[in-house]
This record gives C-alpha cells, structure tokens and sequence, in this order.
C-alpha cells in the first residue's frame, strides 16, 4: 500500500488503478495452480499486493472525485465494495459444490478483467486525470517537494495518523464479526450453522444499505457528527450482539454495528486523501487493514483466556475510541471546509476574470 501511494504520486492514481486492476485478476487464478505451500505462499503475496495496490489507487482517485463533485460521495464506493463481497460470497457459495477451485477462479479472473477492459477506456481517456486535478482544490497543509511530489509535514502527518486510527477501530470490527460472529452464535448461542453462517451476511448487508445512504447523511450532519454518531451505534450495537441471549437480538446487534461502522472507514480514508493525497489515503488505508489483520487473531487470544462475548465486547470499546477520535479532531472539518471556500471563492474570481477578458473562451467552453 505505501509503494502504491508513491506510484500515485508519479504516474497518476487512475493509470495505476488499471494496471493494478490487470494484475489482481491475474492473480487470483493463481493459487489453485500451486504444489506447495511456500509457492502458494509466495502467490498469496503477489494477490495481497495487487489487492492492496488497488485499494489505495481506487480511493485515491476517489477522494480526487469527491473533490470535483463537491459532495461526500465517498461512501458510495465503499457500498459498491460491500456489495461485490455479498455477491462474490453468495456466487461462491453456490458454484462451490459444482466446480473444482481452478475454473472457478479462471471465471472470476475472466470476469475481472473484462470489468477492467471496459473501465480502461474512460479512465485513462485524455484529459481524465488533468479534468481532476483541475478542479481539486489545493491542500495547503501538504507542501511541494522537488519534482512535485508532496511531503507532509509533522501536523499533517499526525493527522493522516489519527484518521488511519479511525480506521483500524473500524476495520478491526469489520474482521472480528467476519471471523468470529458465527462462532459466537453457534457456540455461544447454539444457533444452526446454517443460520449461524448467515451473521455475516446480516452485518454486510447492513453496511450496505448504511453506505449507500452515506451521502445523504453526510451532508445533513458532516463528516464529524456522521463519525461521532457512527461510533456510538456500532458501540451499543456490538454491545448487544456479544451480550444477547438468543440468536434473534444478536442478529440485530450485528445489523447495528454494520449501520454504525459503515461510514467511518470512508469519512477517514476521505479526510485522510484530502489532506495528504495518495500518501494519505496509503497511510490511512494500511493502518486500517492492518486493524482488520491483527483483530480476529486478538480477539481468538482473548476468547480463549475470558470467553468468546467478551472478547467481541473489545469491537464496541473501539468503535467508542473510534467515536472519541473523531470528536477531538472536529476542528479539522472546520479547517478544511473554510480552505474549500476560499479556494471556491479564489476561483470564481480567476474565471469571472478569464470570461470578463476572453468572452469567446466562455463561448467555447459552454458549447463543450
């Protein structure tokens, strides 16, 4: 994720997401391929990197859109990742008794880069990443380094810090109810697999629907309340999911804390982009999977010398951290959204100047 974000910085976030976007499907028909487990070992390291790879290239360009739209549609994206790990679960579920894993993922990887030859046209069309960096505002909290490249500085880098913590609060809750809630209800709860299996499910789902309704709430409430108020309801959510006696209400503590941690691994990659670029949103996202990577280990240690709910109790103790961090960075929002107006500002001047100057430029320009 760190080289992915100097590569941003070099070559432009959307040529990397295409050639990150060839080499993960490329990838993923690998490991049924192996003889050995340091072969699949070293195969599953070329997978993590062009999964990771893609992570950040993806959201920063993303956060370079957001930018230009001028609306937090950032959590848009993230429902789109939801959703596709709904659907790639539920497919894989279905063909898992019917094909062996090589063709399997020979059409996943078929399907994969037909989804990118279709993009790659428009992302990396003329004028694409320069109609962006056009209307991104400049991040004066970023310096210019030699050869444009940006360096943070020791504020700037305490933040994008801050908003990674955010970050691995969330993502640790996100592989602690994939890993360990199912377990929770069918040996704690003594559910059926089969409705054991489906926790998962329920907290995705609710995820998705909490991201696709992201927008909306961050423009009603901003980026802090949103982070605030998310934290809160995947505390009291996780708190009842871990502590219900029966597999119905622990069902809807699982479908809280998905509502309640959907938008706040967005808001913090986002805020951590606008702040820093591709660096940023590199910084971020790697401390926020690597939240999802230490979890489920953590919380099997401490299953195993407490009990299993209160082990998960530790998924609403960070989802509150999560909800405090954000409160003590609120001035932030305000920093920035006072650059975004003077910058809004700055240039409506330097166009209404260019048109008052060059009327036949505006012509041109509201005939494209």
């Amino acid at each position: 994720m760190t080289l992915t974000g100097q590569l941003c910085r070099r070559y432009g976030s959307l040529p990397v997401t295409v050639a990150c976007g060839v080499l993960l499907p490329l990838s993923v028909v690998l490991p049924p391929l192996t003889d050995s487990v340091l072969v699949l070992g070293l195969v599953l390291l070329v997978f993590g990197a062009a999964y990771g790879g893609i992570s950040v290239a993806m959201n920063s360009a993303a956060v370079d859109l957001v930018s230009t739209l001028r609306r937090p549609v950032m959590p848009s994206f993230h429902a789109a990742f939801s959703l596709g790990g709904m659907l790639g679960a539920g497919l894989g579920g279905l063909v898992a008794g019917h094909l062996s894993p090589t063709p399997h993922l020979l059409g996943v990887t078929v399907l994969g880069l037909a989804v990118t030859a279709a993009a790659a046209p428009t992302l990396l069309r003329r004028g694409a990443a320069d109609l962006l960096r056009e209307h991104t505002p400049a991040r004066p909290h970023v310096p210019s380094g030699a050869g444009g490249s940006r360096r943070m500085d020791r504020r700037t880098r305490g933040l994008v810090l801050v908003f990674g913590l955010i970050a691995l609060c969330t993502a640790y809750g996100e592989g602690a109810v994939a890993d360990w809630g199912p377990l929770h209800l069918e040996q704690d709860l003594h559910a059926h697999p089969g409705v054991a299996a489906a926790a998962y499910a329920c907290f995705a789902f609710a995820m998705t629907i909490g991201r696709l309704s992201g927008t909306t709430l961050l423009e009603r409430l901003g980026r802090t309340r949103t982070v605030v108020g998310g934290g809160a309801t995947a505390c009291a959510g996780m708190l009842l999911g871990a502590l219900a006696p029966s597999t119905g209400l622990a069902f809807v503590g699982f479908a809280v804390t998905g509502l309640g941690l959907a938008n706040i691994f967005p808001v913090a990659v986002e805020r951590a982009g606008a702040l820093a670029g591709p660096g940023g949103v590199a910084a971020a996202s790697t401390l926020g999977y690597g939240g999802m990577l230490v979890g489920p280990p953590l919380i099997g240690f401490m299953a195993d010398r407490y009990s299993l709910p209160a082990a998960l109790t530790s998924v609403a103790v960070l989802a509150g951290v999560a909800a405090c961090v954000g409160f003590a960075t609120r001035q932030t929002e305000r920093t920035e959204r006072t650059d975004r107006s003077e910058y809004m500002e700055r240039t409506g001047r330097m166009e209404r100047t260019e048109h008052t100057a060059h009327p036949e430029r505006k012509r041109s320009t509201e005939t494209v």
